[in-house]
């Protein structure tokens, strides 16, 4: 028997129906934009997206976190009227998969940061901008309203109350300050892939580029010919620097300093919902909470910034008690509708997916990620009838059964 086709409310359904052009129809899952993308992109572009820091332990642990929970299921219930909107600060969305920010995402894609917006916009679902993109703000604020944005704070304090004006004035209206980069992290992939922030230009370099055309000539060229040398454009309330600038290691690496107190006073400077990306303890919750934030990411960056790093998976129980009345969302690791659910039967009220959209992206530009996007809205519709629910507010740990 066939269930009927999963119904959306007319306040939480994409912009339109998306039908994907034939030669995504192949992708079945967001795995499968990864070996697409190793093909497309030059070896330095893909490991920097693809890769982690170190050992890739806290990489490969957010993927065996989610194996630790199995479903109990419920038989014998009315699935056909399925949906799957959830509520973000006072915003009705479609899936609780958003994207994740990801640094120079119109190196992988051409206008990679609008790309990702825009599919976002197109099937109603959050997406963070992040700080370390090179498309200025207000081109994908104006292409995409309402995109969430995601600032690395400056290290200077001069600097910081200019960069929140800016983003204020630039429409947008919930505010992500990612916290868990006060240092470089030791990417050894990078430096063996032959990335390097500034990018290096080299023999190897340019042999990468003539050896992917197809990027080469749609991504790369084509952002030099329209839109000149990419420069790092939302770390300050003025222009950064140009990919190839020295300039660009120290405007990335001086933020030890920044701590609580900053924190606070961007809250009281901010007027819309903010948010805290990186929580893992329970104490920093808890000190989120007291400051009046709105919401917090549980999230140890993808792996990408301490090897060993706890999956936000574990942590997440023992962080919502700390919650209060935040709303508390999650990312690192999730690829699959069933891992979604994990975190949501867990107490998240919403997920951030980040490689994947990326690999999307460099693929098949805006269609690659509305497909990505839909692939995970599908799978949870069939997870939903699977588990014997009709709305994700049913699901609880209830439904979860602890594997170790």
């Amino acid at each position: 028997m066939t269930l009927p086709a999963e119904p959306s409310p007319p306040s939480a359904s994409p912009r339109s129906a998306y039908a994907p052009p034939r030669p995504l129809r192949r992708f079945l899952s967001l795995h499968d934009f990864e070996a697409a993308a190793r093909r497309r992109l030059p070896r330095p572009i893909f490991e920097y997206v693809a890769g982690s820091v170190e050992d890739r332990q806290a990489e490969r642990d957010n993927r065996q976190a989610f194996s630790r929970y199995g479903f109990r299921t419920r038989v014998l219930v009315d699935v056909s009227s399925r949906r799957q909107d959830v509520e973000l600060f006072g915003q009705r969305y479609a899936s609780p998969v958003g994207i994740a920010p990801m640094g120079i995402a119109a190196l992988t894609a051409y206008r990679g940061d609008i790309v990702l917006a825009r599919a976002a916009q197109a099937a109603n679902v959050p997406c963070i901008m992040s700080g370390s993109s090179l498309i200025r703000l207000e081109e994908v604020m104006d292409a995409a309203p309402g995109t969430w944005f995601q600032a690395y704070l400056p290290g200077d304090d001069s600097h910081i109350g200019a960069l929140i004006d800016r983003v204020a004035a630039a429409g947008v209206q919930t505010l992500v300050l990612t916290v868990d980069t006060p240092v470089q992290a030791n990417r050894e992939n990078n430096v063996r892939a032959g990335f390097s922030t500034p990018l290096k230009p080299g023999l190897g370099l340019a042999y990468q580029g003539l050896s992917h055309p197809r990027w080469l000539l749609g991504t790369f060229l084509r952002t030099l010919v329209r839109h000149g040398m990419p420069h790092f454009e939302n770390n300050y309330a003025t222009r950064g620097a140009p990919i190839l600038s020295k300039r660009v290691l120290r405007d990335f690496s001086d933020r030890g300093y920044l701590n609580w107190t900053h924190a606070a006073q961007i809250r009281r400077r901010w007027q819309g919902p903010m948010v805290i990306k990186g929580i893992l303890g329970t104490d920093d919750a808890r000190r989120a909470r007291e400051q009046g934030m709105d919401g917090i990411i549980v999230s140890n960056h993808g792996g990408r910034q301490l090897d060993g790093a706890v999956s936000p998976l574990r942590v997440l129980p023992e962080i919502l008690e700390q919650a209060g009345g935040m709303t508390v969302m999650l990312d690192s690791g999730v690829r699959r509708g069933t891992d979604a659910m994990k975190a949501l039967a867990l107490g998240a009220h919403a997920v951030f997916v980040g490689r994947p959209f990326n690999y999307a992206a460099s693929v098949a530009g805006e269609d690659g990620v509305r497909h990505a996007l839909q692939l995970m809205r599908d799978e949870i519709a069939r997870n939903m009838g699977m588990l014997g629910i009709t709305r994700l507010q049913e699901l609880d740990r209830s439904f979860l059964v602890a594997l170790d």
